[in-house]
């Protein structure tokens, strides 16, 4: 669920007004917003910055985890509206990367150690492996609440 009515209602005029997709990321943007909508205890916001990102943010539901309650991030990268690409990140702690896929970026994510996954084509099998590392970060925050 949405963590409020206006992201909910922003993001859907985002999707409906995104018209030129020459990379097909509105599609794997559309699958993995699904996939995080069907995580239990799993809040989504939607943060938008035209003209650099678009971000859907999955958060645990009254989460008590020390740190943040963050456990992955979609972004749409708007550096070229025609041309907008995924960037899904994960705090480096949460997840595994066993086939070394993603990039490492030291405080990448708000200021701590990230794995982003860049998705600019049609790949089912990164999106795959995306959605496994989605499913990996959601039981890691969901032990971490359990704690």
């Amino acid at each position: 669920m949405f963590e409020n009515k206006n992201y909910e209602t922003e993001l859907n005029d985002f999707i409906e007004n995104w018209k030129t997709d020459e990379l097909n990321a509105k599609p794997a943007f559309a699958r993995l917003k699904d996939k995080l909508l069907k995580k239990k205890n799993t809040l989504l916001s939607f943060h938008s910055r035209a003209g650099i990102t678009y971000s859907l943010r999955a958060t645990i539901k009254k989460s008590s985890a020390k740190d943040n309650p963050l456990f992955a991030m979609v972004d749409i990268i708007d550096d070229d509206p025609a041309n907008r690409w995924l960037s899904v990140c994960f705090f480096g702690d949460m997840i595994t990367d066993p086939d070394e896929i993603g990039d490492f970026v030291p405080e990448g994510l708000l200021g701590q150690d990230a794995h982003c996954f860049d998705y600019d084509n049609q790949d089912e099998e990164l999106l795959l492996y995306i959605e496994q590392r989605i499913d990996e970060a959601h039981a890691y925050m969901c032990d971490e609440q359990n704690n």
